[in-house]
């Protein structure tokens, strides 16, 4: 179709639909799937992230896709240098790659790039770490908020590694985490296609409470069980793996773990759309609307000598 390598990137909030647009796109271009899922990569979690089947990674080739262990500590600037090396060899034999997932860090990482940002002594991180371990989360998030209101409006706020790197980074510069945020672009060379997907609010989260429903039917729990006693790793310091060791912990039923999970996740999904919403880049397609028509679009994106706004 073009002769310009591309990168076409799919976002869009968690229970949008973003795994089988991706999937219809990739098959309709003969293109490999790059997942920025930040927690699909993890192989001991496949049902509470999401992450695609073995029949629809059949479907598509897929990169980064449980590659990794819990145990692990991955970041989302050693994905950034990962997925351009891997890219270099995609763009050999495709020119057109998929890079679709919810975590948005990670997809700015591999588009944009990441900060500089100043190195964070062991004494601030220590004493970070005190505050978190004599007050938890709910110590990082009331800090978050009080160093840097703007982020905390964007920022996974389950997710304690994001809080702590941001206290750590407002602390040692002395202003707002979000204020070191340049959002300079570096240089990639291919160009970068951006398209999100979207749907009536009220029809979302309808989807996401329905998904953690079939989640629970596909052995959620027995997965959260099976890592519980990592449960204090980074890696699982994300919506639903929490809620589930709160449970396991006794410290409330299983259906009001459920409710957690569903209520969490819909949190999460709106503080998506209000990162995506400020990228003047991303051109919007309503998830609602046949796959073919979606697909013709990005088609028509793709011809195009410059990418015109929808």
């Amino acid at each position: 179709m073009t002769n310009i390598k591309t990168l076409v990137l799919i976002q869009g909030p968690t229970g949008v639909g973003k795994t089988e647009l991706a999937l219809r796109v990739a098959e309709h271009l003969g293109c490999p799937i790059i997942n920025c899922d930040s927690r699909q990569i993890y192989r001991e979690i496949p049902v509470g992230t999401a992450a695609p089947t073995a029949a629809e990674q059949a479907r598509v080739r897929h990169y980064f896709v449980g590659t990794h262990s819990v145990d692990e500590d991955y970041s989302a600037g050693q994905y950034e240098r990962d997925v351009l090396s891997l890219l270099d060899s995609v763009f050999k034999e495709h020119d057109v790659a998929i890079l679709t997932g919810g975590s948005m860090l990670y997809a700015d990482a591999v588009c944009k790039g990441l900060d500089d940002l100043p190195c964070v002594s062991s004494e601030v991180r220590d004493c970070v770490s005190h505050g978190f371990e004599q007050g938890g989360l709910a110590w990082l998030q009331d800090e978050v908020q009080r160093l840097d209101p703007d982020y905390w409006q964007i920022v996974d706020r389950q997710n304690p590694a994001r809080l702590r790197h941001c206290i750590e980074l407002s602390i040692v510069a002395g202003k707002p985490y979000s204020s070191l945020r340049t959002n300079n672009s570096k240089e990639r060379p291919f160009r970068i296609v951006k398209v999100g997907l979207d749907r009536p609010r009220a029809e979302l989260y309808a989807r996401v409470n329905e998904r953690v429903r079939q989640m629970m039917a596909d052995g959620f729990l027995e997965e959260a069980k099976a890592v519980y006693t990592k449960r204090k790793l980074n890696s699982l310091q994300t919506v639903g793996y929490k809620e589930l060791f709160g449970y396991l912990d006794g410290d409330y039923d299983l259906e009001r773990a459920i409710e957690l999970i569903q209520q969490n996740t819909r949190h999460y999904a709106k503080r998506q759309l209000t990162w995506l919403r400020r990228d003047k880049d991303i051109h919007w397609l309503d998830a609602r609307d046949e796959y073919e028509k979606n697909i013709n679009y990005i088609d028509n994106l793709l011809r195009a000598d410059s990418v015109q706004q929808k």
